[in-house]
């Protein structure tokens, strides 16, 4: 996107305040004229003194005391219009600016794992805080200052040809150097800056990455090695950033030069245009006036085309993000799911991810609700793909996925999602309190459900334990609990969902046997009535399943019960066998 089609993008995000945005226009283009006034006013003033001597005394004085007080009320007006468009420029641009922050939030909430697995979290919360910053100065800036600068230059400075074209036709020519020289900086340093910016992200992205995996870092002892990469990543920066603020540096002297040049060629031109009678001291006055007036505008729009400059590829990044689109787009007329049954059915469902062979070949299987469904197999088989195809996290290449016989892309995302429940292998939990974690499977539950789910996962007695109970923060994903802890949390979490379908993505496999035996038995209490998916590679944890799908290069190869299965002599036996059989030296 061009620079002039980026800042007409950023503008056109105050649409829904359309209203106020106008205003504050209007008060603008009043604000320049009344500024504009004020020189003519002064060149009017000075005549006026001028000619005094051949003039009656009381015409002088009634004159002069007539433009002083248009004067003082041109420069009273100015003042209280300045002061109101701030006042509203400034709310409007803090709102405008949260309203950005909140927009970029729930799109990126909105987009799929594909997206997030190629995109650091680190570098979406930078591209989001500087993108909404750096429009709040766009828009703030315009309202206070450039729109009054465009219309003096663009309708006002014209306007002085009809006083005298020949000094009018010095400012116009000041006007347009700056304009060509600004366009030709701009044009030669865009490309360098959306790379300065590049390596801003990059930057975030890594400071993000090693505070996330501190644990790995000091470890490893990795704390030079990420230290070393963070200075190699500024030093690109930097080396890109010089080059673009010594073109812009070299601008801003150029324009200071060109404004004193044309100061001083107002000074000789209005001289001999006075001594030749074509101008009087007053236009003299004035068009120093105005010259001032052009000069303190221009020197003010370099600075904040250097600094809009500077901010429009962080704008472009969040644009670039706002536009990605989901890979898993919700139909116009999805229709919304009420509580279902249960019923499960893969047909014929083949996926691969982007730029990679199939996962699933051809996967066709039904869960009867309320059945017990196993996945097992080596890694890499399909299992964990299959049930994220079922939450429609990515959508099959062929085949359809239905519950309750209705194809999983004809409902709405969240209706869809609000009838599974996940407990995953590491439980994910937010840095908040007991509580708060577990209603996010039912924001409004009360006090009393959120104890009752808890004794059903056997997590009530711990909770009441910690210090401050279930109001007890649990640290960053839940750093101040156990294994075991965390993950009888999720399971109270998914009892507080209620939902009729459930996953369990190896839920037990990252724990020792004691606490696996208590996990085992808040797993059982939540999966009761419900349609279950146990991906598990502990076999033992599957023996009491409906059905077991054993996938094998992304197929189902076997499906059966446990003791037919081993029975069989087939892939599960072997893996029976080889889980059971004795370590070997």
């Amino acid at each position: 996107m061009s620079f002039t089609g980026l800042y007409a993008r950023v503008l056109g995000l105050l649409a829904p305040e359309r209203a106020t945005a106008i205003a504050l226009a209007v008060a603008n283009v009043l604000l320049a004229g009344l500024t504009f006034l004020e020189p003519v006013l002064f060149g009017r003033v000075v005549d006026m003194l001028a000619t005094g001597a051949t003039r009656p005394a009381e015409e002088v004085w009634s004159g002069t005391v007539t433009l002083l007080a248009i004067w003082a009320a041109v420069g009273l007006s100015g003042i209280v219009a300045a002061i109101l468009v701030a006042l509203h420029a400034d709310r409007l641009a803090h709102r405008n600016r949260l309203a950005a922050m909140h927009r970029f939030f729930e799109h990126v909430l909105r987009l799929p794992l594909s997206f997030h697995g190629d995109t650091h979290s680190g570098r979406l919360l930078k591209i989001m805080l500087g993108g909404a910053d750096n429009m709040f100065w766009v828009w703030l800036g315009f309202f206070r200052e450039h729109l009054a600068t465009f219309v003096i230059a663009l309708v006002l400075l014209p306007l002085t040809l009809l006083m005298n074209w020949r000094l009018a036709a010095l400012l116009i020519v000041l006007a347009a150097l700056f304009a060509v020289a600004a366009a030709a900086v701009i044009r030669r340093t865009q490309e360098a800056q959306r790379e300065v910016e590049g390596h801003h992200a990059t930057l975030a992205g890594t400071a993000g990455d090693a505070l996330a995996n501190v644990m790995v870092v000091q470890s490893f002892v990795r704390l030079s090695a990420e230290a070393q990469q963070f200075r190699d990543t500024m030093r690109r920066l930097l080396a890109a950033q010089f080059p673009v603020l010594t073109w812009w540096a070299l601008l801003t002297v150029l324009t200071r030069a060109a404004s004193t040049l044309t100061v001083i060629a107002i000074f000789v031109l209005g001289t001999w245009l006075t001594l030749a009678g074509r101008a009087s001291v007053g236009e003299i006055v004035t068009f120093m006036g105005f010259a001032t007036l052009l000069i303190a505008r221009l020197e003010q729009a370099v600075g904040f085309v250097s600094t809009l400059f500077m901010q429009m590829p962080a704008v472009a990044l969040y644009f670039e993000v706002m536009d990605t689109r989901s890979t898993v787009p919700e139909k116009p007329d999805a229709v919304v799911f009420g509580r279902v049954r249960g019923e499960v059915a893969f047909e014929h469902v083949t996926f691969g991810y982007p730029g990679g062979p199939p996962v699933l070949r051809d996967v066709s299987f039904t869960a009867a609700p309320g059945r017990t469904v196993a996945l097992v197999g080596q890694t890499g088989a399909g299992k964990s793909t299959a049930m994220a195809l079922l939450q429609r996290l990515w959508d099959p290449q062929a085949g359809r996925i239905t519950v309750d016989g209705v194809d999983i892309r004809d409902v709405t995302l969240a209706s869809l999602r609000a009838q599974i429940g996940v407990v995953f292998q590491e439980s994910l939990l937010f840095n908040r309190s007991i509580a708060d974690n577990l209603r996010v499977g039912k924001p409004d539950a009360t006090q009393e459900e959120l104890e009752a789910a808890c004794r059903l996962a056997e997590a009530h007695d711990f909770i009441l334990r910690q210090p401050k109970g279930y109001e007890t923060l649990v640290g960053e994903r839940g750093a101040t609990l156990s294994g075991g802890q965390r993950q009888r949390l999720a399971i109270a979490r998914a009892l507080l969902k209620d939902p009729p379908i459930l996953i369990l993505d190896e839920a037990t496999s990252a724990l020792d046997a004691a606490t696996e035996a208590r996990v085992q038995r808040a797993l059982r209490a939540l999966m009761r009535g419900r349609t279950t998916f146990v991906i598990a590679h502990r076999l033992s944890t599957v023996r009491d399943a409906d059905e077991i799908l054993v996938f094998a290069e992304g197929r189902i190869a076997e499906q059966g019960r446990f003791d037919d299965l081993v029975a069989r002599g087939g892939i599960f036996a072997d893996l029976v066998a080889t889980q059971l059989a004795p370590a070997a030296d």
